[in-house]
């Protein structure tokens, strides 16, 4: 488990094995570059006047040997072109660094990169992405193969992060502190999904959130089994369950760090343990990924996690759906026409658009709360990926101040999202003959009619829905589940708690 750390100090006098400074394409030096330089008789000048660190953005070359510094080694990193440097960019070089130093078995390292004042970008900003980049270069899944891989000798422990003065010290352990509760939640929410559909099953979802009550003292869990969700009338939700062996479970975790009658921030995880498609069978390759498909529970229990262990002065609910969708004989058909929890009635066109039907009962389920939000997240749509590619995650919404947090919460997380449009001209689509509405509304624009569907149960809530189906993992070589977008949220809820403490500092003045 990597540690984080903050101080404050001049560079040549740092004890460790490996300094970390920043050169821009022009050639010209950081300030804590500049100053070894001083110290080193022209050391690094002399390297960037042979060529052999131009400056490029993320490119790394490891000193041995510098002059009068008290580092072992000296790792030179680019930083690209000055004037064009920006959060995103620091947090990439500050990554390629600090990867390159773990594979070459450097235990511990001190970046100056912290140091740099970047425009638009705050310290807050700097280390949280900082941190989050770093845990997530350095994971890796592996725990399910007999012989695994033979990482470093002495890998990467230790990272710490020089500040500009002494000043902001308690302010950026704060913000240590806060982006590790963060990294942790993606780390559990990427452990979750990579996990193989025959180990993470519905029951075995809910045993976990269940253990994570053990350390965060804080959270509750109840879980729901088929008998209670029958009694409520989540029929939507069981009839994708219908094909399996495995029970379905509806998970409700509970973090209450606010007064019992402040309303709650609700979060809904889709979490389809591995999606054949059902009847409406998915095509053979690729579908291995499918155990991907329950990558919004896994983001939501991650968030949980994350919440809980900064003990967020906010209450937040998280409803995780958990279902596996398989086609025997038992299996929902397309055709089929069954009822909501809500009441309304739900034709059946393709049961791989089971995603939402799983939902639409836990968004019902949701209004219990009288939440003062509701946000869902799922691996819904193809769709949205031929939208918008792999970049940002899709977010739609019946209430425009909300949808506009979580875009804020991406931006300043570096974990994006774009909003695409939810007009009620898009309702039309999801006529049926035999029913209160399709499942499907067609080709065209699928991830909005998906949405469409969606806030027909949530009429009388701010909601917001976040589609990861490009997010919540990687294919090909580096095929495995992202954690996102656990940073997203985490950020959303924390300045949702820091308004509630200044609405409430405000009404005691």
């Amino acid at each position: 488990m990597l540690e984080f750390s903050v101080k404050s100090g001049a560079p040549e006098k740092q004890r460790t094995a490996c300094l970390i400074v920043g050169v821009f394409e022009s050639r010209r030096l950081t300030a804590a570059a500049e100053t070894i330089d001083q110290v080193s008789d022209g050391f690094i000048t002399a390297i960037t006047r042979r060529g052999d660190m131009d400056g490029e953005l993320g490119d790394t070359l490891l000193l041995h040997g510098v002059p009068n510094v008290q580092a072992d080694r000296v790792m030179l990193v680019g930083l690209g072109k000055e004037r064009e440097l920006d959060t995103r960019g620091l947090v990439k070089a500050t990554r390629a660094a600090v990867e390159a130093l773990h594979h070459r078995g450097t235990a511990e390292c001190v970046s100056h990169l912290s140091e740099i004042d970047v425009r638009g970008s705050s310290m807050e900003q700097v280390l949280r992405q900082s941190i989050v980049a770093i845990d997530d270069a350095l994971y890796r899944f592996d725990e399910l193969k007999t012989d695994r891989e033979l990482g470093p000798r002495r890998p990467l422990r230790k990272v710490t992060f020089i500040l500009p003065t002494r000043r902001e010290l308690m302010e950026a352990e704060r913000y240590v502190r806060e982006a590790t509760a963060i990294s942790n939640g993606m780390r559990m929410a990427k452990n979750l999904a990579n996990m193989p559909a025959n180990l993470l099953t519905p029951t075995t979802m809910a045993e976990h959130a269940r253990k994570m009550t053990e350390t965060h003292l804080q959270l509750s869990v109840e879980v729901l089994d088929a008998s209670r969700m029958e009694s409520l009338g989540m029929h939507a939700l069981l009839a994708v369950a219908k094909g399996s062996s495995e029970p379905p479970k509806l998970i409700v975790m509970e973090h209450m760090g606010a007064d019992a009658d402040t309303p709650p921030i609700v979060l809904v995880g889709k979490g389809v343990t591995f999606d054949t498609g059902g009847i409406s069978l998915k095509p053979g390759p690729d579908m291995d990924q499918m155990k991907f498909d329950m990558g919004g529970a896994a983001a939501t229990i991650g968030v949980m996690s994350a919440v809980a262990e900064m003990q967020l002065p906010i209450n937040v609910v998280a409803i995780i759906p958990t279902v596996e969708n398989m086609p025997d004989g038992a299996a929902l058909k397309p055709g089929d026409v069954i009822r909501s929890m809500s009441g309304q009635t739900i034709e059946v066109l393709n049961t791989d658009a089971e995603g939402r039907l799983i939902l639409c009962d836990a968004l019902t389920y949701a209004a219990r709360y009288k939440p003062a939000a509701i946000v869902d997240l799922a691996t819904l749509t193809g769709a949205c990926i031929i939208a918008l590619g792999r970049e940002p995650s899709a977010v739609l919404g019946n209430h425009n101040p909300l949808v506009k947090e979580l875009i804020q919460a991406g931006e300043t997380t570096n974990d994006r999202a774009w909003q695409l449009p939810l007009w009620d001209e898009y309702q039309d689509l999801l006529k049926s003959n035999f029913a209160d509405m399709a499942n499907i509304g067609g080709r065209e624009g699928g991830s909005i009619t998906a949405a469409a569907f969606l806030s027909r149960f949530v009429k009388e809530h701010h909601w917001a829905h976040l589609d990861i189906a490009g997010t919540a993992w990687k294919t090909g070589d580096a095929k495995g589940a992202t954690g996102r977008p656990v940073p997203l949220l985490a950020e959303f809820l924390m300045q949702r708690a820091r308004q509630r403490q200044e609405d409430n500092d405000g009404g005691t003045t």
